[in-house]
């Protein structure tokens, strides 16, 4: 089983989110985004901003970017009236 850490993006990891986009045909992601990477690669990213999820198209990711989808949600907050997206700890299975 390989080890997944699900962690915020810094800008050290700008290379590697492009190259991710590029292998998955799609427009990189901005903003704040969340990674999963596993066995020391970036294998999925979500946008916190817009939700959009790219990842590798030629590797098994459905469990990575469910793994991102769940440390993203937002969590109900008593004082604000729009949620905020908080990451909360994931465990992979």
């Amino acid at each position: 089983m390989t080890p997944v850490l699900v962690r915020p993006a810094r800008p050290v990891d700008a290379a590697d989110l492009a190259d991710l986009a590029a292998l998955d045909s799609a427009a990189p992601l901005t903003g704040e985004v969340l990674l999963a990477v596993a066995g020391g690669e970036v294998a999925a990213a979500m946008s916190l901003d817009t939700g959009a999820v790219i990842a590798n198209p030629f590797e098994p990711t459905a469990h990575l970017v469910e793994l991102l989808r769940t440390a993203a949600r937002p969590e109900p907050s008593r004082r604000s009236r729009s949620p905020r997206f908080a990451l909360r700890a994931v465990r992979a299975a």
